[in-house]
């Protein structure tokens, strides 16, 4: 941006001509008004899920609108969501009594990712947390694959990605077999679980197996990868900062003074952890969750005086607004009151996009963070044990050690 322009310069990205579009006005007009002229776009390596509907001679375009109409119609619905503030509260307790109190000290990067792929197993797929194992493997080898050079050679790590993806798709199938019977039995009383609501729906009938498959899908990796990633840096800048911790303890403990010890957290009290939703925000600004998305133009587009030939590829990340001192004043400052009272300027803080393509598990990621950190912070305060641990990036942020802390419990 300092080189080039900071509205919009080329480059070569993943071995494509690629358009980088900057800043609030930039991401605005990539998210919002060019979207009848640009489609979503995804390197080799991330295609290896979107093959499972290939062969049917569907369009991948086809399927994304598809996919689309049910993220709006089955996963958006509020009512829907506030139900599952008592399950992430409780399958949050029964994950801290066995992978933390036990110990002194613990990795926080993979117990937040055993958590989150444990609950997106049992409101996407109505699995409990003891059938999650054979997932999770899969999981962590097909993300290896994903942002790896797309070489399909025995003992690569894409091939070895592409032998974990076709047993979760096997895997996916038969759930989704069993469940098509359930609900045939049952009807209603299937389960509240996403998958039982996608079969109940009227228009399911406009998706096959393999597509709801890979809708599933769509809705787990994102929880698994980006709302992990978020848990993690949430918790590591609350061990570095005592002063913001003791202000978010204190909140939780008012909420938790109010309640009963064994009550369980609802949608009233989600609603009072405002200070700690602001806490949230400057951590996933500092450090985001996602490190943007791709774009294809489908004609000749024009930007900031600047014509994005067809067919070149377009990325839009949260780099180029988050850390601009011309929307955040001292920038590397970590500061909660930037979210107090009117929000930050239009499209210049997006953690999960915006406009028509936004991403749909928006209100499930806010309210899974803010029931971990209220579950955590009630019990323990936080030492990191490695000051300096760097941060690395495969998709999302990760830190490189899993950032080990030293539990101190009240």
């Amino acid at each position: 941006m300092k080189k080039y322009s900071d509205e919009v310069f080329a480059t070569s990205l993943v071995g494509q001509n690629m358009a980088v579009i900057c800043g609030a006005a930039g991401n605005k007009f990539l998210l919002c008004t060019a979207n009848d002229f640009v489609s979503p776009w995804l390197p080799d390596s991330l295609l290896m899920f979107f093959n499972w509907v290939d062969s049917s001679g569907k369009s991948r375009k086809d399927v994304f609108s598809k996919i689309r109409g049910f993220h709006q119609a089955v996963i958006m619905r509020p009512e829907a969501l506030k139900k599952y503030i008592p399950i992430m509260d409780s399958l949050t307790r029964q994950h801290l009594k066995t992978d933390w109190d036990p110990f002194q000290v613990v990795k926080v990067h993979p117990a937040s990712r055993k958590i989150t792929l444990a609950l997106a197993c049992k409101l996407v797929l109505g699995l409990e947390p003891e059938q999650t194992q054979r997932f999770s493997d899969s999981f962590a080898v097909s993300l290896q694959g994903l942002f790896s050079l797309p070489i399909n050679l025995p003992g690569t790590t894409y091939n070895r990605a592409l032998k974990e993806i076709d047993k979760l798709k096997q895997e996916f199938l038969n759930i989704i077999l069993k469940r098509k019977k359930m609900v045939l039995e049952n009807g209603e009383k299937a389960g509240s679980d996403i998958l039982s609501r996608t079969l109940l729906d009227e228009n399911a009938h406009l998706l096959s197996d393999l597509e709801i498959a890979l809708y599933l899908v769509s809705l787990m990796m994102p929880s698994y990868e980006s709302t992990s990633a978020a848990i993690t840096f949430v918790l590591k800048y609350l061990a570095e900062l005592p002063h913001i911790y003791d202000m978010v303890y204190k909140e939780h403990m008012e909420i938790a003074k109010s309640k009963d010890p064994e009550e369980l957290l609802n949608w009233e009290d989600v609603k009072k952890m405002k200070y700690s939703w602001n806490v949230i925000c400057e951590a996933m600004r500092l450090t985001p969750p996602a490190v943007g998305a791709f774009r294809e133009a489908e004609t000749d587009i024009h930007f900031a005086g600047v014509t994005i030939p067809k067919g070149w590829k377009v990325l839009w990340s949260p780099f180029t607004t988050n850390k601009n001192p011309k929307y955040f004043p001292e920038p590397e400052n970590f500061d909660p009151t930037r979210f107090e009272g009117d929000e930050p300027t239009p499209c210049t803080f997006i953690p999960f996009s915006t406009g028509p393509r936004m991403c749909p598990g928006k209100e499930y990621s806010r309210f899974l963070i803010l029931v971990y950190m209220h579950n955590v912070v009630r019990k323990y305060k936080l030492q990191k044990l490695i000051p300096d641990e760097k941060v690395l990036y495969h998709g999302g942020p990760y830190p490189a050690s899993g950032l080990p802390m030293r539990l101190q419990p009240h």
